[in-house]
């Protein structure tokens, strides 16, 4: 009998339609051997989405849903939701309460890793090489001086809690910071300020695959624009190149990293690493634990470099949630 697999996208953040593009891609690999269901995660409700347009309310209590007169309970959950709730730890300990698999990290390291700065900081003791950073929370008084002086010109200022480079702006005067921190704090009310890293970009997967964990190969991301922003990752102002143009040492460092980060962290599931080769050295920017999952996003790029088709990505981290139920144990 075919297992009942949920497929979670949307969200309650910016990043709510690029979830949805995930999850259809996700829906379209796996429904031959499972029965799925897209489920969107709105603000004002969570529904089944049937091909034809017809919705389904879901009961929270449970998690299931009833179709028809028929009632249907999940064997696990596939989490496409960029940002909030589902890359942020509120999903992760929803389907935790209620004993559901799901397929992304475990609670805490979503929490974490959805907060920048709180990951550099548990990071930084392993001697992972990272920029130099300010922090700043909204209210405090902004000391541009005290910002330039630690972190020189240009520098990057983001908010804490977003991705998509949503609330990122690239600071070159001292006149611009505070514009810039108001842009970060539309998307969040943490700032984190780094100091500009000059270099060769990469991405790095990292997954647990089959059973082990797996480092997929290195992606050369070279933007049309000023940084890697939204226009660059969504509107095809980059090339991401895999496997990336970097030496065989680099590509070795860097997928070590990687994989260091991943351990380090108690990573499951998908992940994708940023790095900047700065002066010659791997520099850890950031992880993503709910990647882009469309046939042109890094992640799936990078299967397919590693002779891994998205059918065989999305069907193995079903089957190994389901068979180590990576929910957390209250």
């Amino acid at each position: 009998m075919k297992k009942n697999i949920a497929i979670i996208m949307g969200g309650y953040s910016t990043e709510f339609e690029i979830s949805i593009q995930s999850g259809n891609i996700v829906y379209q690999h796996i429904i031959e051997k499972y029965n799925a269901y897209c489920v969107h995660i709105l603000n004002d409700k969570w529904v089944v989405v049937l091909n034809n347009g017809e919705e389904f309310f879901i009961d929270r209590a449970d998690f299931s849903v009833a179709i028809k007169g028929e009632k249907i309970i999940f064997d696990c959950v596939f989490n496409t939701v960029h940002g909030t709730p589902g890359e942020d730890g509120h999903m992760q300990a929803y389907f935790a309460l209620l004993n559901i698999p799901q397929t992304s990290c475990n609670l805490y390291q979503a929490a974490l890793t959805f907060n920048k700065r709180d990951t550099l900081s548990v990071l930084k003791p392993y001697g992972i090489p990272m920029a130099k950073s300010v922090f700043y929370n909204k209210g405090e008084i902004i000391n541009e001086d005290g910002i330039v002086e630690k972190l020189g010109l240009p520098c990057f200022i983001k908010a804490n809690r977003a991705g998509s480079s949503f609330g990122i702006t690239k600071v070159y005067k001292k006149e611009a910071i505070k514009k810039a921190i108001d842009v970060a704090l539309q998307e969040d009310d943490e700032v984190l300020m780094e100091s500009f890293l000059d270099g060769i970009e990469v991405s790095v997967g990292v997954i647990t695959y089959q059973g082990k964990i797996k480092v997929l190969p290195v992606t050369e991301i070279v933007s049309d624009t000023d940084f890697f922003d939204y226009k660059a990752k969504y509107e095809g102002l980059s090339q991401e190149i895999t496997p990336a143009r970097i030496t065989k040492t680099q590509a070795e460092e860097v997928s070590t990293l990687a994989k260091k980060i991943y351990e380090v962290l108690n990573m499951t599931g998908f992940s994708r690493s940023d790095f900047i080769f700065h002066n010659g050295k791997a520099h850890f920017i950031e992880i993503n634990t709910n990647p882009g999952l469309s046939e042109m996003s890094i992640l799936p790029q990078q299967a397919n470099c590693a002779n891994i088709s998205l059918t065989e990505l999305f069907t193995d981290v079903i089957e190994e949630t389901i068979k180590t139920n990576k929910t957390f144990k209250i």
